[in-house]
């Protein structure tokens, strides 16, 4: 897995973990980029409304979210960009446990509401 606090720890920042759940920070600024990660079954909470898109696999997503907001995220691999004119503040809730049952083949590109 492409954790993104080793492809991108200029943004990314563990601020909590224990054996079943990991809590990243996330900051960046218009403009920047993260490289190619991998989260698991995550839970994104939005510190800072913002605009980016999300990319993998030929597909680009664009995500736009007001400060506040709590949106689901299948584990998925993807890289993003800011592409609006305010910075990001965001954490993420990472699920250590895999989903039960098979893995789910029609994950959502980025974050979704359910």
């Amino acid at each position: 897995m492409n954790d993104p606090v080793v492809t991108d720890p200029q943004l990314y920042r563990v601020v909590w973990e224990n054996e079943r759940v990991r809590v990243l920070e996330y900051r960046d600024v218009p403009g920047d980029a993260t490289h190619v990660h991998a989260h698991p079954d995550s839970v994104m909470v939005t510190l800072s409304s913002f605009q980016r898109v999300i990319a993998a696999g030929g597909r680009e997503v664009p995500v736009t979210l007001e400060s506040g907001q709590v949106r689901w995220l299948d584990a998925q691999e993807h890289q993003g960009r800011n592409v609006g004119q305010t910075a990001t503040h965001s954490l993420f809730i990472e699920l250590k446990e895999p989903r039960p049952g098979a893995p789910r083949t029609d994950a959502t590109l980025g974050p979704s509401a359910s």
